[in-house]
């Protein structure tokens, strides 16, 4: 029985349990049971609970469609016993109910008939299971449940849409959004905004303007920073909420490096090199959310000896550095990240991180910074070198400064990375031919990496994210044609003459390496 026969199985049996109100596992078992028993859990990951007589401790959780049992482990593993563990949106449901992620397990009618009618009994003499915050309120629950499992995921932003009929959770997983679970009711989705901005100390009278915030939530085991960004529009208003885990670098055991980012060799020994130079800036750049807050981090973290005063301001503070002194930005009491790295130069630094430079004032005074005697690290969002050039001539910055304290810029991107349990590979098509032809990469035409899908990955295809970066050493011969203003063309062949690839080269690296698929590198980098 191979895997392909098993998902052509296990769709057509789903489709007869729900004809039928029986249980997926049921339908498979009608022929060669014990094959099916052990090739669910070979093929699919998915367990299966057949015997009716094994003692269990099964708490009962209500469900549509009926009652799933939730079944006790150990503290880290539990199972949900489902008639249908392939129900995606049921699976969500039940994970928001009940806080927490729990294994869903294909059980047969004879197991759920078994021991539900004593979990029917027990859930009308019984609280119910356990939520992220034990709230009573749904509306509390559903927001807090939320946040909880989104941290679980390993989510970056947490969405809250809403329409006319309620709102839909969406978590931003690897990059790309996948829907976590809905809330119906029109009332019920303003007051789960309305709930949000309570946390955040928003206005909740206020729904015809954006508002941003932020708050501490701790409940059922986690505790996090999240940044609220509140946006009317035609249903009412939506929520995103950034998370914030500031105990992720808190210990050096779990002190993030370039190597565990991705970088590859010749850009991570370049990195650290630019990063312990005396002074200058280090520039990373890149789109929002390509990482760059998170490789200064690290780039800052293999350098914190505790020999030199390092100080950063942020906005907000994402993680926490041990022996640094981390400023956060607060421009309701007036502390922008100008006025604060102006104070910060008072303070007898070496190091200093500016989070961001969004504005005119605060590149002129990171430049100064630079060039009298600090080393400066900090992002800026542009996508690539050139555009970085152009974004400090449009703040209006000296650009014989700025090129004399710019020592080096890191142009990064995120791409998503093949699950290594179901990823495949196939041929090109025709249009794919003739642009790997046009790219002088012949080589991949017989095998592309093939995106598939299974339980692991979520039936995403990928799991897990890397970085794929160019690193740009500034020479003199570099500023050099920055300050005769060289056209763009000139500076390209410049920068990418010697062995400096492209990202859309290195991408293609990574392709053949079959850690990415080319779908991929079009929807991160483009194909130009």
């Amino acid at each position: 029985m191979t895997p392909q026969d098993v998902r052509v199985a296990v769709a057509a049996a789903r489709e007869r349990a729900r004809a039928a109100g029986t249980s997926v596992l049921d339908e498979l078992c009608v022929d060669d049971a014990a094959d099916w028993l052990h090739a669910l859990p070979l093929h699919t990951g998915i367990e299966v609970a057949a015997d009716p007589h094994v003692p269990m401790e099964a708490q009962p959780l209500e469900v549509r469609g009926g009652i799933a049992l939730v079944v006790a482990g150990t503290e880290r593993r539990q199972q949900l016993l489902m008639a249908d563990p392939w129900d995606e949106a049921l699976l969500a449901e039940a994970h928001l109910r009940l806080g927490r992620y729990v294994e869903p397990v294909a059980a047969t009618g004879a197991v759920l008939r078994r021991w539900a009618p004593s979990a029917e009994a027990s859930a009308r003499t019984e609280p119910k299971p356990p939520t992220g915050a034990g709230n009573a309120s749904p509306v509390v629950d559903f927001v807090d449940q939320s946040i909880v499992r989104g941290y679980q995921e390993g989510a970056s932003d947490i969405h809250f849409e809403c329409d006319r009929q309620g709102v839909t959770v969406k978590l931003r997983l690897d990059g790309v959004m996948s829907t976590l679970g809905r809330l119906e009711g029109q009332q019920q989705a303003e007051e789960v905004i309305s709930r949000i901005k309570v946390l955040s100390q928003l206005d909740i009278t206020e729904r015809r303007l954006p508002q941003d915030g932020r708050f501490r939530f701790d409940g059922a085991g986690v505790g996090l920073d999240l940044r609220v960004s509140i946006m009317p529009s035609v249903f009412g208003e939506d929520a995103v909420l950034r998370l914030l885990d500031k105990s992720h670098l808190r210990s050096k055991e779990e002190d993030i490096t370039l190597d565990a980012l991705g970088f590859d060799d010749a850009n991570a020994k370049s990195i650290r090199w630019l990063a312990n130079l005396p002074n200058g800036m280090l520039l990373v750049t890149g789109p929002t959310g390509s990482g760059k807050t998170t490789t200064v981090y690290a780039a800052l973290s293999e350098i914190n000896t505790g020999l030199e005063k390092i100080i950063t301001i942020e906005d907000p503070v994402e993680y926490e550095l041990p022996g640094v002194l981390q400023i956060p930005v607060n421009e309701r009491k007036g502390l922008t990240f100008a006025k604060g790295l102006r104070s910060i130069l008072r303070h007898d630094p070496d190091r200093i991180l500016v989070g961001e430079i969004r504005d005119a004032e605060t590149a002129e005074i990171a430049v100064q910074s630079a060039l009298t005697g600090h080393l400066v690290f900090t992002t800026v969002h542009a996508n690539s070198l050139f555009d970085v050039i152009g974004r400090f001539k449009h703040f209006g910055i000296d650009m014989f400064g700025f090129v004399s304290s710019l020592n080096g810029v890191v142009v990064q991107r995120l791409f998503r990375q093949l699950c290594p349990l179901c990823a495949r590979l196939r041929p090109a098509t025709t249009d794919e031919q003739a642009w790997l032809v046009q790219n002088d990469r012949a080589d991949l035409i017989s095998g592309l990496p093939h995106v598939v899908g299974c339980e692991a990955c979520h039936h995403s295809g990928y799991k897990g994210r890397f970085v794929v970066a160019e690193v740009h050493r500034l020479s003199d011969a570099m500023r050099d044609l920055v300050m005769r203003q060289a056209d763009v063309s000139e500076l390209k062949r410049f920068a990418f003459s010697g062995d400096i690839k492209t990202l859309l080269q290195r991408g293609l690296d990574q392709v053949a390496n079959r850690r990415t698929s080319l779908e991929e590198l079009f929807r991160v980098v483009g194909q130009i």
